[in-house]
């Protein structure tokens, strides 16, 4: 009986051992990542940094949240080639079934609730469910930022489109109106485009050749040179220069 005690526990420990290592191992092997033109974070908001010369630069600071591969389109099955990436994560009780079921279906454990398109060089079915690793995004790299810029309801047309206005003074009746916009009997109408109070601002904007400041993905953030529309905690898409 101590014979077979022995054996049994010498084959617990052996089990635990291999366990401890296949989990060190498993650890200590980097998840897979795929490198992208496009990424997505958050607009945390605006601070000023130095350079070595003493000149104040200021900066956006965008949030970086993880992004993963949840879909692979290709020409076959969905008449182009493109990955579906999946990002902002959520508490579990706020994603629908049909959300939590796409994205077990591709092995992501997060609880992404927004999902975007963005084109490829070379498209691989391996990389589905990677996350999306900062290879591209360097100090010195030129990106277009775009985001949803601030609502501003409804405005006339001199915050709208800067028209001049007329005389302050009280003897003019011509102060922030848009003038006459009439015509003759023929068009009898007002031509399409012409500039007059309306709804301004939450359009989607693009700001073009921004530069990367700084990258820290230990403490999750990205320094980028000037402003970028949208409010504080909006959702902004950062991808590589197009004109650069």
């Amino acid at each position: 009986m101590a014979e077979e005690n022995s054996k049994v526990s010498a084959e617990v420990n052996a089990a635990e051992k291999s366990s401890e290592q296949k989990s060190e191992t498993a650890k200590a092997a980097p998840a897979k990542s795929v490198d992208l033109s496009t990424i997505f974070g958050i607009k945390a908001g605006m601070t000023r940094i130095f350079d070595e010369q003493g000149v104040q630069i200021p900066v956006t600071v965008i949030r970086l949240i993880p992004n993963y591969i949840s879909q692979v389109k290709t020409v076959a099955k969905d008449g182009h080639d493109a990955y579906q990436v999946a990002y902002l994560e959520k508490r579990e009780k706020l994603v629908n079934s049909p959300t939590k079921g796409h994205l077990a279906k591709a092995k992501i454990s997060a609880k992404c609730c927004r999902f975007s398109e963005v084109k490829a060089d070379a498209i691989s079915e391996d990389n589905l469910g990677c996350k999306v690793s900062l290879g591209k995004f360097t100090p010195g790299t030129m990106i277009d930022v775009t985001g949803t810029s601030k609502g501003k309801g409804f405005q006339g047309v001199i915050k709208r489109f800067n028209f001049q206005g007329g005389p302050g003074a009280h003897g003019s009746h011509f102060h922030r109106t848009p003038g006459s916009i009439g015509n003759r009997t023929w068009p009898a109408r007002v031509f399409r485009g012409k500039r007059l109070p309306g709804h301004m601002g939450d359009e989607r904007v693009t700001v073009q050749n921004l530069k990367i400041v700084e990258v820290n993905e230990a403490k999750g953030y990205l320094l980028l040179s000037g402003s970028v529309p949208g409010a504080k905690n909006s959702i902004v898409r950062i991808a590589q220069a197009t004109k650069a």
